[in-house]
């Protein structure tokens, strides 16, 4: 599954705010051997030798903007927009499962029912 992770951190420039994402990105791959890894990899949008993450398979987005700029303000409202769609994507298969499942078939995580639990 192929997705864009945003971070919001602080920073005052741009190449600051990458360098501290990618410090996040690291911890949710597991480069920190004291994190534990969520995702396989990441491709932040400045990288231009993979045909398929970031800007091949997203088109371009900025690398980091200012959260009170207009580019800024965009990467935010198009982040929460999936963040809502995912989140309630979820819901329907928690509900679903409820409905639909036994117990047991919910612990064996039938149809991935735990995972959307999760």
């Amino acid at each position: 599954m192929h997705m864009v992770i945003y971070a919001l951190v602080e920073a005052s420039t741009h190449d600051d705010a990458l360098a501290t994402g990618k410090t996040v990105f690291d911890q949710l791959v597991g480069a920190d051997p004291h994190a534990g890894a969520v995702f396989d990899y990441y491709v932040c949008f400045d990288e231009e030798d993979t045909s398929v993450a970031g800007q091949a398979r997203w088109g371009e987005l900025p690398t980091a903007a200012p959260v009170d700029s207009d580019d800024g303000q965009d990467l935010l409202e198009r982040g929460w927009e999936a963040t809502k769609e995912e989140f309630e994507r979820n819901l329907d298969r928690v509900k679903e499962a409820i409905d639909e499942l036994s117990d047991e078939e919910i612990m064996r995580d039938e149809d991935l029912a735990r995972h959307a639990f999760h």
